[in-house]
Protein backbone atom coordinates (compact mmCIF):
# COMPACT_ATOMS: atom_id res chain seq x y z
CA UNK A 1 0.00 0.00 0.00
CA UNK A 2 1.24 3.24 -0.81
CA UNK A 3 1.61 5.99 1.97
CA UNK A 4 -1.32 8.32 0.46
CA UNK A 5 -3.86 5.36 0.76
CA UNK A 6 -2.97 5.12 4.63
CA UNK A 7 -3.65 8.35 4.76
CA UNK A 8 -6.95 8.13 2.98
CA UNK A 9 -7.58 4.93 5.78
CA UNK A 10 -6.68 7.43 8.50
CA UNK A 11 -8.69 10.32 7.68
CA UNK A 12 -12.10 8.25 7.28
CA UNK A 13 -11.35 6.44 10.57
CA UNK A 14 -11.04 9.58 12.38
CA UNK A 15 -13.74 11.39 10.64
CA UNK A 16 -15.94 8.56 11.93
CA UNK A 17 -15.02 8.06 15.39
CA UNK A 18 -15.47 11.89 15.51
CA UNK A 19 -18.76 11.67 13.59
CA UNK A 20 -20.11 9.20 16.36
CA UNK A 21 -18.75 10.64 19.40
CA UNK A 22 -20.44 14.11 18.56
CA UNK A 23 -23.96 11.94 17.67
CA UNK A 24 -23.46 10.49 20.98
CA UNK A 25 -22.53 14.01 22.89
CA UNK A 26 -24.96 16.21 21.01
CA UNK A 27 -27.95 17.40 23.18
CA UNK A 28 -27.09 15.87 26.50
CA UNK A 29 -27.39 17.70 29.22
CA UNK A 30 -24.53 17.49 31.96
CA UNK A 31 -25.08 18.76 35.30
CA UNK A 32 -23.42 22.31 36.19
CA UNK A 33 -22.88 24.26 39.30
CA UNK A 34 -20.89 27.29 38.42
CA UNK A 35 -18.96 28.33 41.11
CA UNK A 36 -16.79 31.19 40.74
CA UNK A 37 -14.47 33.91 41.98
CA UNK A 38 -15.99 37.39 43.79
CA UNK A 39 -14.34 40.22 44.05
CA UNK A 40 -13.29 40.15 47.32
CA UNK A 41 -11.76 36.64 46.71
CA UNK A 42 -13.88 34.29 48.08
CA UNK A 43 -16.39 31.90 46.36
CA UNK A 44 -19.74 32.61 45.36
CA UNK A 45 -22.71 30.76 43.52
CA UNK A 46 -23.22 32.87 40.10
CA UNK A 47 -26.48 33.44 39.56
CA UNK A 48 -27.07 33.27 35.43
CA UNK A 49 -29.68 35.41 35.15
CA UNK A 50 -28.15 38.30 36.96
CA UNK A 51 -26.35 38.20 34.04
CA UNK A 52 -28.24 37.55 31.66
CA UNK A 53 -30.68 40.28 32.77
CA UNK A 54 -28.18 43.03 32.47
CA UNK A 55 -27.48 41.93 28.39
CA UNK A 56 -31.43 41.89 27.63
CA UNK A 57 -33.34 43.66 30.47
CA UNK A 58 -36.28 43.30 28.39
CA UNK A 59 -36.86 39.61 29.29
CA UNK A 60 -38.30 37.53 32.43
CA UNK A 61 -37.06 34.07 34.14
CA UNK A 62 -39.67 32.02 34.88
CA UNK A 63 -41.28 31.17 37.95
CA UNK A 64 -39.70 27.50 38.63
CA UNK A 65 -37.32 27.42 35.99
CA UNK A 66 -35.77 28.84 32.46
CA UNK A 67 -35.03 27.24 29.48
CA UNK A 68 -32.06 29.72 27.69
CA UNK A 69 -31.16 29.00 24.99
CA UNK A 70 -27.77 30.77 22.93
CA UNK A 71 -28.42 31.01 18.75
CA UNK A 72 -27.48 32.02 15.67
CA UNK A 73 -28.86 33.22 12.29
CA UNK A 74 -27.75 30.76 10.57
CA UNK A 75 -27.73 27.68 12.44
CA UNK A 76 -30.19 25.32 11.57
CA UNK A 77 -30.30 22.63 14.62
CA UNK A 78 -31.22 26.13 16.42
CA UNK A 79 -34.85 26.40 14.90
CA UNK A 80 -34.98 22.78 15.86
CA UNK A 81 -33.94 23.56 19.48
CA UNK A 82 -36.33 26.42 19.30
CA UNK A 83 -38.97 24.66 18.41
CA UNK A 84 -38.28 21.72 21.64
CA UNK A 85 -37.72 24.13 23.88
CA UNK A 86 -41.10 25.88 23.16
CA UNK A 87 -43.15 23.00 23.38
CA UNK A 88 -41.54 21.93 26.81
CA UNK A 89 -42.18 25.71 28.04
CA UNK A 90 -45.39 25.31 27.25
CA UNK A 91 -45.97 22.17 28.69
CA UNK A 92 -44.52 22.76 32.10
CA UNK A 93 -46.55 25.40 34.27
CA UNK A 94 -43.60 27.80 35.54
CA UNK A 95 -41.30 27.60 33.08
CA UNK A 96 -39.59 30.22 30.34
CA UNK A 97 -37.88 29.13 27.48
CA UNK A 98 -35.45 32.61 26.79
CA UNK A 99 -33.67 32.60 23.38
CA UNK A 100 -30.43 34.85 23.27
CA UNK A 101 -29.16 36.04 19.40
CA UNK A 102 -25.37 34.55 21.00
CA UNK A 103 -23.96 37.04 17.84
CA UNK A 104 -25.45 40.08 19.24
CA UNK A 105 -24.32 39.52 22.91
CA UNK A 106 -20.55 38.01 22.63
CA UNK A 107 -19.89 39.16 25.93
CA UNK A 108 -22.40 37.44 27.47
CA UNK A 109 -21.48 34.31 25.42
CA UNK A 110 -18.04 34.72 26.98
CA UNK A 111 -18.79 35.49 30.28
CA UNK A 112 -20.76 32.36 30.40
CA UNK A 113 -18.74 29.98 28.12
CA UNK A 114 -21.22 29.14 25.50
CA UNK A 115 -18.75 27.58 22.75
CA UNK A 116 -21.20 26.12 20.01
CA UNK A 117 -25.04 27.01 19.20
CA UNK A 118 -27.25 25.56 19.72
CA UNK A 119 -26.34 25.90 23.71
CA UNK A 120 -28.71 25.22 25.90
CA UNK A 121 -29.25 26.35 29.52
CA UNK A 122 -31.37 24.90 32.23
CA UNK A 123 -32.05 27.99 35.11
CA UNK A 124 -33.42 26.99 38.30
CA UNK A 125 -36.01 29.54 39.94
CA UNK A 126 -33.07 31.66 41.53
CA UNK A 127 -31.42 31.76 38.31
CA UNK A 128 -28.46 29.32 39.21
CA UNK A 129 -27.36 27.25 36.00
CA UNK A 130 -28.42 23.81 36.82
CA UNK A 131 -27.39 21.85 33.00
CA UNK A 132 -26.29 22.67 30.16
CA UNK A 133 -26.69 20.70 26.92
CA UNK A 134 -25.13 21.62 23.37
CA UNK A 135 -25.92 20.38 20.20
CA UNK A 136 -30.11 20.03 19.96
CA UNK A 137 -31.31 18.22 22.51
CA UNK A 138 -34.76 16.03 22.42
CA UNK A 139 -37.53 16.17 24.30
CA UNK A 140 -37.37 13.84 26.49
CA UNK A 141 -33.58 15.22 27.39
CA UNK A 142 -35.05 18.78 28.69
CA UNK A 143 -37.75 17.30 30.67
CA UNK A 144 -35.05 15.07 32.35
CA UNK A 145 -32.91 18.25 32.95
CA UNK A 146 -35.95 20.03 34.19
CA UNK A 147 -36.40 17.47 36.57
CA UNK A 148 -33.11 18.73 38.63
CA UNK A 149 -34.70 22.33 38.26
CA UNK A 150 -38.16 22.24 39.08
Amino acid sequence: MTTGLWVLIGAVVLALAVGGWRTVADGRFARRGRVREDTTGGAAQSSVWTEVAAALPDVAPGERATLLQFSTAFCAPCRVTRRTLGEVADLVPGVAHVEVDAEHHLELVRRLGVLRTPTTLVLDAEGREVARAAGAPRKEQVLGALGEAV
